[in-house]
């Protein structure tokens, strides 16, 4: 089936559709951004939530159970799920039917993991992206779970309306390290396993740690969940609903939305320059340059400038992703 006609199943529900462009976002297509394009009218609806946090923090959990909450209000609900990679297969280690059982034969929950693959920097493009064929898809809440390490955590809160940091009682020491970042940009904290000893008392530092920054018209919560039985979900939700409200009533998602948008068409642009010229070097239009880089005759700075500078040089920049996709 052709990408064009795959875009138009799936903007009809075809959920095999859905999970094929998915596919080919995920493994960046050529025709990526020809599928953005199309769907481009139908997104902006959703309302993208991120949970994140160390590992073993319970999210998983957490996520199955708060979206058990949003069917019970008859909202519908995507889930993309980051999971760590396999050092074999590069796929998700975890899969969408383990971690979330309760909810795979529900045609108004959809739910997707993805590996991490060792990436930074194109993950929170390809998370970005499948948000937005799930937003284009119907779903109005997109629930986002982390693997709770690193840089992919705060590409996450870049994407996400919301972002809920989720910790548990023994993590004293992840508490302190969030001074650094995670701290500023959350908007709201649970602390789950909250059945634990030392819940109150982590639930306390946090709130002390708030007290000392700068003042914001938004009062982070931070909340106690035991994500096993469901204690403290509705609370949950109901404060993201209230985050949700606060957003809207002060116009924030607007301005977000544009300077996404503004960040975005930055990514794409770079991105398409340096398949271009990869493209390029693949077709060997750029051999002699190459081979005087190599000898030394030149050097790689030099060399960069000179294609660019050079209206053969950037008129080939220009047909070499044409000409490659056309081979594709």
């Amino acid at each position: 089936m052709t990408v064009p006609k795959l875009v138009e199943q799936m903007l009809k529900g075809d959920r095999r559709a859905l999970a094929r462009l998915m596919t080919l976002i995920e493994n960046d297509h050529p025709d990526t951004n020809t599928v953005l394009s199309a769907i481009h009218s139908r997104v902006g609806q959703a309302y993208v939530v991120g949970f994140t946090g160390p590992p073993g923090a319970g999210k998983s959990t957490l996520v199955d159970r708060f979206t058990g909450a949003l069917r019970a209000r008859g909202l519908r609900v995507g889930i993309i799920a980051i999971d760590p990679s396999s050092p074999f297969s590069g796929g998700a280690v975890l899969g969408d039917r383990i971690r979330m059982q309760s909810h795979y034969l529900d045609d108004d929950v959809f739910i997707r993991s993805m590996s991490t693959r060792g990436s930074h920097g194109g993950l929170a493009r390809a998370t970005r992206n499948l948000a937005r064929l799930l937003d284009a898809f119907g779903k109005q809440f997109i629930l986002i779970e982390t693997v709770g390490v690193g840089q992919t955590e705060l590409d996450v809160m870049r994407i996400a309306d919301t972002t809920v940091v989720v910790l548990v009682p023994e993590a004293g020491d992840t508490v302190q390290t969030m001074k650094a970042g995670l701290l500023e940009v959350a908007d709201v904290f649970v602390v789950n396993k909250a059945d634990r000893e030392g819940a109150s008392r982590i639930k306390t530092e946090l709130e002390t740690m708030l007290q000392l920054r700068p003042q914001a018209d938004w009062n982070v919560s931070v909340l106690l969940t035991q994500a096993t039985d469901g204690t403290g979900v509705q609370e949950l939700l109901d404060t993201v609903l209230r985050h949700r409200d606060f957003r809207q009533a002060r116009g924030l998602g607007g301005k977000r939305d544009a300077q996404r948008l503004l960040d975005e068409f930055l990514v794409v642009l770079r991105d398409e320059i340096a398949r271009r010229v990869q493209g390029g070097v693949e077709s060997g239009h750029f051999n002699a340059l190459l081979q005087q880089v190599r000898r030394g005759e030149i050097d790689p700075y030099c060399a960069a400038l000179r294609v660019m500078e050079d209206p053969e040089g950037l008129s080939i920049l220009l047909g070499a992703r044409r000409n490659s996709t056309s081979r594709d």
